[in-house]
């Protein structure tokens, strides 16, 4: 008998990516390397200081799957009159080899927050700085939440910041948040071990890299999560939340029925609606 749950993912994902590729408005480096760079939208609705959006794609940490595939999702974001920052960032392997770059792919997620306001400055010099939400999917809901929390890795992190950075809020999407359960789980092949450079290395690099260590953040949060979804469980995002409370802090989450993985980023469906309706919240 056929998998439901499988038969819908593959429908699920086949929508999301038959948008399309949107090229950006403008495109900028923040480093020698060419996955460097970061795509910017600039909101549709010609409007001044719209809030900035930073986008994080997804795919596992793998080269296989680049910012090109949530380009629609950054230009969907554009047309509800968000400026939108999409970021590319070093990636590992491919759909049978390792996940991510132990430590480039965390390098340059830094660098490229870190560089991000100047970029910004540049390319789309009507959007407003003060107004930054980070978001997210999947591998790129977790580089969402690790941006937000390096104020709270130790002072020995290449990564730590002084001070919490200057954001609005996250809202992270299906992201793979607690690297323990999502590595007991077997989510996306084993990615998580992989990202930190193999199981050798998982317990002494995972606190600096994992989420549901790095908390409490005193940064608004928000995960929207479907509860259908195969790829990254329902169970990764209660384990971050319930992570977060013990932590002291209250983390919100978006469950929605009868969704999986890949509406969250489409276009085409009401779940990419929703999620458009949790950044404004805490942009605005």
């Amino acid at each position: 008998m056929p998998d439901p749950s499988a038969e819908r993912d593959a429908v699920e994902a086949e929508s999301a990516f038959s948008h399309p590729a949107v090229a950006p408005d403008a495109t900028a480096a923040y480093g020698e390397h060419p996955d460097q760079v970061v795509d910017f939208y600039a909101p549709r609705d010609g409007r001044d200081r719209a809030p900035l959006v930073v986008v994080l794609h997804g795919g596992a940490w793998r080269a296989a799957y680049d910012r090109q595939h949530v380009s629609p999702f950054a230009d969907f974001l554009a047309r509800r009159g968000f400026a939108v920052a999409s970021v590319e960032y070093r990636r590992g392997g491919d759909l049978s080899g390792g996940a991510g770059r132990w430590p480039e792919t965390f390098d340059d997620v830094a660098a490229a927050m870190d560089l991000l306001p100047g970029l910004v400055r540049e390319a789309l010099p009507g959007a407003d700085t003060r107004r930054i939400v980070v978001t997210g999917h999947s591998a790129g809901g977790h580089l969402a939440l690790w941006a937000s929390a390096r104020h709270v890795l130790t002072p020995d992190s290449p990564w730590h910041l002084p001070a919490a950075p200057p954001l609005r809020g996250v809202v992270a999407l299906a992201p793979i948040a607690d690297f323990v359960v999502a590595d007991e789980l077997g989510v996306c092949a084993g990615a998580t071990a992989q990202l930190l450079g193999g199981k050798e290395h998982f317990d002494e690099r995972r606190p600096y890299a994992d989420p549901a260590a790095l908390l409490p953040t005193g940064i608004a949060t928000v995960v929207v999560q479907g509860r259908t979804d195969i790829v990254v469980p329902q169970a990764v995002a209660e384990a971050y939340t319930e992570a977060a409370a013990k932590a002291g802090e209250t983390v919100g989450l978006t469950l929605l029925e009868d969704i999986g993985h890949f509406p969250l980023i489409d276009p085409a469906a009401d779940a990419c609606a929703v999620v458009a309706e949790e950044i404004e919240q805490l942009a605005y």
